[in-house]
C-alpha cells in the first residue's frame, strides 16, 4: 500500500512537473533569447506570459473533459500537443514564432496541471489527500530545483533551442509512465452524470461557493507572488546583479528547496492542527516576511543576499499554503473533481498572469518593482485568508 502510494505520487508529480519544466529551464535563457531573436525585454517576457495564459485557461476545458472521458485520455492528448509546441519553439526564427508555439505548448501543459489534482481527489480526502499532495509536490520540486541549473548547462553547451528538445523528451517519458504506471481513477460508471451541461452547472455551483473561491484565490495570489519572481528574476539577477546563468540557477533553486522542504510537513501539521489553522498561520507568516523584505529593500541598499534570505524563508511558508488550500477547496466537490481542479487552476494562473503583466509594466531592471509585486500578492492572499478562514468566517468546516 505504501509502495503504491509513493509510486502514484512519483508518476503524478512527474506529469505535473512537465509544464513547469518548460518554464524553469527557460528562465536562464531569457536574456540570450532576446539577443538572438533581436527582441526587447517586453516581447521576451510575453513568450513566458502567453504560456501561463494558455496553460491556465485551457484547464477550464480539460478538467470537465477528464470528468466525462476519464483522467488518462486528456493527458495523452495534451502531452502530444505539448511536444508539438516544443518542437515548434525549438525551430523559431523570430519572437512572434516563438510566442505562437509557446502558446500551443501551454495548451498541452494544461492537463498535467489539472488532472493529477483530480486523481488525488478521486482516491483520497482530508489528511491522506494532503499527505499525497505533499509527496506529489516533493516529486514536482525537481523542476524549480534542477530545471534552471539544467537549463543553464544546456544553454552553455548547445544553445537555448536545445531546451525545447529536452522538454519534448520529457513529454515522451510522461507518456511512457502513463502507459505503464498510472491506472484510470475515473471509471466509466462514474462518468454517467458528467456532460457539458453539467459542467456549466458545476462551474456555477463552484463560483457560488465562497469557500472554494476564497481558498482558490488564497493559493492563486500565493502562486502569483512566485510568478512575479519567475518573470523578472532572470533579468534582475543576471543583468542587474551580474550573475552568470549558472549562479542564477543556484539562487533560484534555493527558494525552491525552501518551498518544497516545508511542503513535506503538510501531512504532519494538518494532522495535528487541522488544515484551516495551517493555512491561516502559513499565509500570515508569509505576508509578514514579504512586508519586512519590502521595508528593508526600500529603505537601504538593495542587497542580493538580503533579498534572497527573505525570499528563502518566505517561500518556505508558501510551501505550506499551496497543498493545503488545494485540498480544502476540493474537499466537498469529489463528484466534479476534474471541474473543480480546472477552475481552481484557472484562477491560479489568471491571477498569476495578471500579476506578471502588472509587474512587467513597472519593471525597470532593478529589484524593487519585483519586490513590490511579490509583497502585494502576499498581502492580498492574507486578505482573502482573513475573509475566508477568519475565526468569524461563516463557511462550513470540511472534514479533516
Amino acid at each position: 500500500m505504501q509502495f503504491s502510494f509513493i509510486r502514484l505520487a512519483l508518476v503524478l508529480g512527474l506529469l505535473t512537473a512537465i509544464g513547469p519544466f518548460a518554464i524553469d529551464m527557460y528562465l536562464p535563457a531569457l536574456p540570450t533569447i532576446g539577443e538572438d531573436l533581436g527582441a526587447g525585454t517586453v516581447p521576451v517576457q510575453m513568450s513566458l506570459l502567453v504560456f501561463f495564459l494558455s496553460m491556465g485557461f485551457a484547464q477550464i476545458i480539460v478538467g470537465p473533459i477528464s470528468d466525462m472521458m476519464g483522467r488518462k485520455a486528456p493527458l495523452y492528448f495534451s502531452l502530444v500537443l505539448f511536444a508539438i509546441g516544443s518542437v515548434g519553439a525549438a525551430l523559431a526564427v523570430d519572437i512572434g514564432w516563438l510566442i505562437a508555439f509557446r502558446f500551443i505548448q501551454g495548451l498541452g501543459a494544461s492537463a498535467g496541471m489539472v488532472v493529477p489534482r483530480a486523481v488525488v481527489r478521486d482516491l483520497h480526502t482530508g489528511v491522506e489527500a494532503a499527505r499525497l499532495m505533499s509527496l506529489l509536490m516533493l516529486v514536482f520540486s525537481i523542476s524549480p530545483i534542477l530545471a534552471p541549473l539544467a537549463g543553464s548547462l544546456i544553454i552553455e553547451s548547445f544553445g537555448w533551442r536545445a531546451i525545447f528538445w529536452a522538454v519534448t523528451l520529457a513529454a515522451a517519458i510522461g507518456i511512457v509512465l502513463m502507459i505503464g504506471a498510472l491506472d484510470e481513477t475515473r471509471p466509466p460508471e462514474q462518468r454517467g452524470g458528467s456532460s457539458f451541461r453539467g459542467t456549466i452547472a458545476g462551474y456555477r455551483r463552484l463560483l457560488r461557493d465562497r469557500s472554494f473561491v476564497g481558498l482558490s484565490l488564497i493559493g492563486g495570489f500565493g502562486i502569483s507572488s512566485f510568478f512575479v519572481y519567475l518573470s523578472n528574476s532572470s533579468f534582475v539577477l543576471i543583468n542587474h546583479y551580474g550573475l552568470t546563468p549558472t549562479l542564477y540557477s543556484v539562487f533560484f533553486s534555493m527558494n525552491a528547496v525552501a518551498f518544497f522542504a516545508m511542503s513535506q510537513l503538510t501531512g504532519t501539521l494538518t494532522e495535528r492542527f487541522g488544515l484551516r489553522r495551517v493555512v491561516r498561520v502559513a499565509v500570515a507568516a508569509y505576508a509578514t516576511i514579504m512586508v519586512a523584505m519590502l521595508a528593508v529593500m526600500a529603505s537601504g541598499p538593495q542587497s542580493l543576499w538580503v533579498m534572497s534570505t527573505f525570499l528563502f524563508f518566505g517561500y518556505g511558508f508558501l510551501g505550506l499554503v499551496i497543498p493545503t488550500t488545494s485540498v480544502l477547496a476540493m474537499e466537498e466537490h469529489g463528484e466534479i473533481a476534474g471541474t473543480a481542479s480546472a477552475l481552481m487552476g484557472t484562477l491560479h494562473f489568471a491571477t498569476g498572469a495578471a500579476a506578471m503583466a502588472v509587474a512587467g509594466l513597472f519593471f525597470d531592471g532593478s529589484p524593487l518593482p519585483m519586490v513590490i509585486g511579490i509583497t502585494a500578492c502576499a498581502v492580498i492572499a492574507l486578505g482573502f485568508t482573513q475573509a475566508t478562514l477568519g475565526n468569524r468566517s461563516p463557511i462550513r468546516q470540511p472534514a479533516e
